[in-house]
């Protein structure tokens, strides 16, 4: 993979922004116990933002005071509302609402594959580059804080680990990265790999 948020500018690295992914998850089949008949259309950004020492993932960390997903490492988003007009509008908004990132500072380049999660939603990754000169002003309902990843840490297969545990009756499996002293895992952890697999097929 060459360096640079800007060789990943091709429109063929993702899903194209005017043809989003339909059909079930990738990962639906394995949730199938667990998923309501009726998934709720939601939407999240992964943030790329070129830096001097190679692209960096923008993740969040939720307050440990919600209702769900407390204290967890989360990509900006959120549930589509009816005043958005797609997927993209709706990652957008997220951001703003959550983090103060202007979408004017953020440019859309594709879609990841539609991840379903155990909290009943279809969730459409949408790929964007980060302005690095945004400033942040955070939810503190919502957001503890915000920080960065280096692309080339979730890039190398040995950073990402396999989990089981129990869950409703059965053995389930999960993947996470630690990254200092954040603990990536679950749904966003899963949303990165799949990152990586568009990433790893860009020639």
């Amino acid at each position: 993979m060459k360096s640079g948020v800007d060789s990943l500018l091709d429109a063929a690295t993702f899903h194209a922004l005017d043809q989003p992914p339909a059909g079930p998850a990738w990962n639906q089949d394995e949730l199938a116990d667990l998923l309501p008949a009726q998934l709720h259309p939601a939407a999240v950004l992964v943030g790329l933002v070129p830096r001097r020492d190679g692209p960096r993932l923008f993740l969040t960390r939720r307050t440990d005071t919600l209702r769900h997903h407390a204290g967890q490492i989360a990509f900006p988003g959120g549930r589509l509302e009816a005043d958005d007009r797609d997927a993209v509008a709706a990652a957008l908004r997220e951001t703003e609402e959550e983090v103060g990132i202007a979408p004017e500072l953020i440019e859309p380049l594709g879609f990841l594959d539609a991840y379903a999660t155990i909290t009943g939603f279809r969730v459409l990754p949408v790929v964007a580059r980060l302005d690095p000169a945004f400033t942040l002003n955070l939810q503190d309902a919502e957001v503890a804080e915000a920080f960065e990843v280096p692309l080339d840490f979730v890039m190398q297969a040995d950073n990402a680990e396999q989990v089981q545990a129990e869950f409703r009756g059965r053995m389930r499996h999960y993947w996470q990265f630690n990254y200092g002293p954040y603990r990536i895992w679950g749904a966003t952890a899963a949303m990165i790999l799949n990152l990586r697999r568009f990433l790893e097929r860009k020639p």
